[in-house]
């Protein structure tokens, strides 16, 4: 199975949870500016919310995906107030036929002090621990 990993921050949270979910299936953690070129199983897409949605750049990087490269996405990231982005990021990867996978992994994040130190380590080996499980199928 071929793996990519890509994110977007605002504060290196969901960067760190990225490499580590790389780390775990032999990937890169690239940001959103870096397009899917070729063709993959598994896309692992780290965000969060920001203003109660996703980012428009998280948004913009879904509707640029084509269905022919991208087997699923995997949703991934943290956050200090709300949960899952799982709903939004999916509606829009409805608008372009792409999958998403009904697993994710969510954990609390750091923001203006709430949640301080998160995600920390055991955070992330249960991201790569999260990461390894889709990988192995």
């Amino acid at each position: 199975m071929k793996f990519a990993v890509r994110y977007y921050t605002k504060t290196g949270n969901t960067k760190r949870l990225a490499e580590a979910v790389a780390r775990a299936v032999g990937a890169e953690a690239l940001p959103l500016s870096s397009p899917i070129e070729e063709p993959v199983d598994i896309l692992f897409l780290g965000n969060s919310y920001y203003a109660f949605n996703i980012d428009p750049e998280v948004r913009d990087f879904v509707r640029s995906l084509d269905s022919s490269k991208v087997g699923r996405i995997v949703n991934f990231g943290s956050a200090a107030m709300l949960n899952s982005t799982y709903k939004k990021v999916k509606a829009e990867a409805d608008k372009v036929g792409v999958t998403m996978d009904e697993r994710e992994f969510h954990c609390k994040g750091e923001f203006k002090g709430l949640h301080k130190g998160r995600p920390n380590e055991e955070d992330l080996q249960a991201a790569a621990a999260f990461a390894r499980k889709i990988a192995e199928g």
